[in-house]
C-alpha cells in the first residue's frame, strides 16, 4: 500500500462524513418543514383507515396499512431529499465544484444517500408512531420482531437504488421534476403499501416483486407486524433469497446509471447547467 493510498483514507472518510453533516444541517434548519411532514403523513395514514373501514380506525385495518404507510413515507422522503438536493447543487453550481477536487464522486455521492435515508426517519418513524398509538387504542397489538430490521434494510438499499437512478437522470436531463413525484403514485397503487400482493392479480403481484424497491420488504414486514412466524413472513412471496437479492440488484442498477450519466455529463460539461 502506497503512502498516497494511506493519507487518501482519511480525507475520503472526512469527505463521506461532511455530506452526511450537511445533509443533517439541512435536516435541522429546515426544522419547520420537517415537523409538517411529521404531522401530515400520519393524518394522511389515518385518512386513508378511515376510508377503508368506512369512518372507522378498525384495528384489523391500521396494522396492514402501517406497514406499507411507513415504508411508502420512506421511500417519498429519501428519494425527494436525494432529488432535490441535486437538483439544488446543479443550480447553485455547488456540484460542478465537487467535481473540480480530486475526491472520487463515489465518496460524496454515498454520503448523500445516507444522509437522506437518515432525513426519511423522522415521518417515517411518525407514521409508526402514530399507527402505534392507534392500534393500541383501537384494542390491537403490534408484534415487534428483531426479524424487522431485515425487511427494512431491505427497502432501504431499494431506495437508494431507486435514488440513484433519479439523481442520474437529472445530472443529463433537465425538468424531469414530475418524475420522483409520479413515481409515489406508482409505489402506492403497485407496490403492495395499501393493498397486499396476495389481493393484487398475478401480473401485478409479478411486476411489484420484479421492480418495485419496497415492494418485497412490505410484503415481509407486514407478516411480521401482523404477529406471524418471522421465518415464514421473511418467505413470502418469492422467498428470502429474493428478498435479499431484490434491492442489491435494484442499488447495483442504480450505481449502473448513475455513473453513465455522470460520464455523460462530465463528457458535455453539463454538471452546473439547467
Amino acid at each position: 500500500m502506497t503512502i498516497a493510498h494511506t493519507i487518501a483514507r482519511p480525507r475520503y472518510a472526512g469527505a463521506f462524513a461532511n455530506e452526511i453533516g450537511r445533509g443533517l444541517r439541512g435536516l435541522v434548519s429546515g426544522w419547520r418543514e420537517t415537523l409538517v411532514e411529521m404531522l401530515t403523513f400520519p393524518l394522511f395514514y389515518l385518512l386513508i383507515v378511515l376510508f377503508m373501514g368506512r369512518g372507522q380506525l378498525r384495528a384489523e385495518l391500521l396494522l396492514p396499512t402501517l406497514a406499507g404507510m411507513v415504508a411508502l413515507t420512506f421511500i417519498h422522503e429519501q428519494v425527494n431529499r436525494a432529488f432535490w438536493g441535486y437538483q439544488g447543487d446543479i443550480q447553485s453550481g455547488v456540484l460542478e465544484q465537487v467535481y473540480l477536487t480530486r475526491l472520487p464522486s463515489a465518496v460524496v455521492v454515498l454520503g448523500r444517500q445516507v444522509a437522506a435515508a437518515a432525513g426519511a426517519l423522522p415521518t417515517a418513524l411518525a407514521v409508526l408512531l402514530a399507527g402505534h398509538v392507534s392500534i393500541t387504542l383501537a384494542g390491537g397489538e403490534i408484534r415487534y420482531s428483531v426479524a424487522a430490521l431485515l425487511p427494512v434494510a431491505a427497502i432501504a438499499l431499494g431506495t437508494a437504488g431507486l435514488a440513484l437512478v433519479l439523481c442520474g437522470l437529472t445530472l443529463c436531463f433537465k425538468r424531469i421534476e414530475v418524475i420522483p413525484h409520479a413515481s409515489v403514485a406508482v409505489y402506492a397503487i403497485a407496490g403492495g403499501t395499501l393493498v397486499p400482493l396476495t389481493a393484487m392479480p398475478d401480473w401485478a403481484a409479478f411486476g411489484a416483486r420484479l421492480l418495485v424497491p419496497i415492494a418485497p420488504g412490505v410484503e415481509a414486514l407486514r407478516g411480521i407486524l401482523l404477529g406471524g412466524d418471522p421465518a415464514a413472513a421473511l418467505n413470502a412471496g418469492w422467498g428470502l433469497g429474493w428478498l435479499l437479492l431484490q434491492p442489491l440488484l435494484i442499488l447495483a442498477a442504480g450505481i449502473a446509471v448513475f455513473a453513465r450519466f455522470e460520464g455523460l455529463a462530465k463528457k458535455r460539461g453539463t454538471l452546473g447547467r439547467y
